[in-house]
Formats: structure tokens, sequence, C-alpha cells
């Protein structure tokens, strides 16, 4: 297979609908492409050439710490985690992302004019016009405040899943919030000490149980041996909500022992029958 070349990469993204003045989410793994002319570097000028502003998600799990007690169908378990806490990085604003993200997300995050939101767990990167204001949108108590500040902007964003399906759809877990899921608290290692970061989204394993729902909405492309697709946002985000408030079990991953999705079937196992939680 030749390399992939920016050219390429623009010719895909122009077949996705993506033009001067998008506004994108972007969720990636570069390996998908295969052999990519430059790198993730070529990935970021292509998307710049067309994009007017592009988010990535720039979490950092690395930086989670665990207290020994903590409130109950947390989706966690509270022991076993000394190995974990020793471990844990400060966070600090050029910290790398989560290899798990791919090199992308680094790259994007590394972009000269990039911006970084200050969330120590959930931080996105944000490169073009109103970059400022999609980072300051977070908060700790708002995690998801940069896909609530594109939804509601005015301006239709668009997701971009680039070698990825919708497990790696972050914005999907805005809808779960804005259906009433139940979020999480997690705990993470900052230069003012540990700090509590309540709403912090559940388990994106069973997402891909929404692709039906997207069918209409959805644009997909071939680039090298990547399969790109791109959706509306708020049309994406009206599907995930609608689906959630249909079934409160939508959407929750059917693995094994994952405490994030026990703790939300046991929460609304326990609502259905007027038991308080």
């Amino acid at each position: 297979m030749p390399e992939v070349t920016f050219r390429d990469l623009q010719r895909g993204l122009r077949e996705l609908g993506l033009a001067q003045g998008s506004r994108v989410i972007v969720c990636a793994a570069l390996p998908a492409f295969g052999a990519v002319r430059g790198g993730a570097e070529t990935v970021v000028g292509a998307l710049l050439s067309l994009c007017d502003l592009i988010v990535a998600p720039a979490f950092t799990p690395q930086c989670r710490v665990w207290p020994r007690v903590g409130p109950p169908h947390n989706g966690a378990a509270y022991a076993g985690h000394d190995e974990d806490n020793a471990n844990a990085e400060f966070f600090r604003p050029d910290l790398p992302v989560d290899p798990a993200l791919g090199p992308l997300a680094e790259a994007l995050r590394r972009a000269p004019g990039a911006l970084r939101s200050s969330h120590p767990l959930c931080s996105f990167s944000a490169l073009g016009s109103g970059a400022g204001l999609v980072a300051a949108a977070q908060s700790l108590a708002e995690p998801l405040g940069p896909i609530a500040h594109l939804a509601e902007s005015g301006r239709e964003a668009q997701v971009l899943l680039l070698g990825v399906d919708h497990t790696a759809n972050v914005a999907i877990h805005y809808a779960e919030w804005r259906a009433g899921r139940k979020q999480f608290v997690r705990w993470a290692l900052t230069s003012k000490g540990a700090v509590e970061c309540p709403g912090c989204p559940g388990c994106p394993d069973g997402f891909n149980a929404l692709t039906r729902e997207l069918r209409a909405i959805s644009r997909v492309a071939q680039i090298g041996t990547a399969r790109v697709e791109c959706l509306p946002l708020n049309p994406l985000l009206r599907a995930a909500e609608m689906l959630i408030r249909r079934d409160p079990t939508a959407l929750l991953c059917a693995r094994r022992g994952c405490e994030r999705c026990s703790a939300v079937r046991t929460v609304l196992a326990a609502l259905s029958t007027g038991v308080p939680v």
C-alpha cells in the first residue's frame, strides 16, 4: 500500500464534506491509515487546511489517584490502588496525553497555537478560531464543557472519526449526561494536591450499538487503509440522547466485570423499585 500523502488526506476529508470553516471534534487512530508521509503532523496540517477549529481529547488518566474510601455505586473499587497512587503523575499543561489516544492527539496538543483546557483527567486540545472559548468552557464540575460549547455555539460542528469506531467517540459521553445517565467521581493529582473530579463519564465500550441510529447522518470515506467517518454533532447528540431516554440501559457494555456499567445498572434497578441509592 503506497504512503498516504497530504493530498490523499485532503481529498478524503473533502469527501466527508469538510470545507473551509468546518469545526471538528477529532478522534483518531493514526496506525489505521497505514504509512502516512510525515506522520501525525501531516494529518494535523491537512485538518488545518480545511477546518476553522479542531478539538480533540487530551485525557491524562496517568494523573488519577484513588482514596481508600469513596462514594458508593461509583464504578470503582477503592482497595488495591497503592501502586497506582505511587506512580500517578501531577497534571501540568505540557503533560503528554494518554498514549491510548494515539499520536494524532499528542500532535494536536503540541501543534503551534494549540490551547489545552485545564481538567487534570479529561482535558481537551483546541486549535484554531475560538480555541480559547473551547478551553474556557471546561471546569472541574463540567468536564464535558468543550463539547457542550460546540453543541450550543450556534455553528454546527462535526465529529470526525479517523480509523476508529464509536467506542472512541467522546461526544457520546455528553449525550449520556444530557439524558441523565449517572456520572462518576474521580480524583487526580495537581500542583495543589489531590482534587475531586465530579461528573466523569462512564464506559464507552457499548457505543457501537448506536451505529444503526446514525446511518442516515453519517458520511464515510476511505483514506489509505483507514475507514473515516463524519457526523454532525447536534443530530448525533439528539440520536444518542433519545435512545438512552427510551432505554436507560442503552449503550452500556456487555463486558463482564465492567465496574462503571455495572454501577449504572445497579442505580437504575434501585430507582425502578423506589429504593434510594
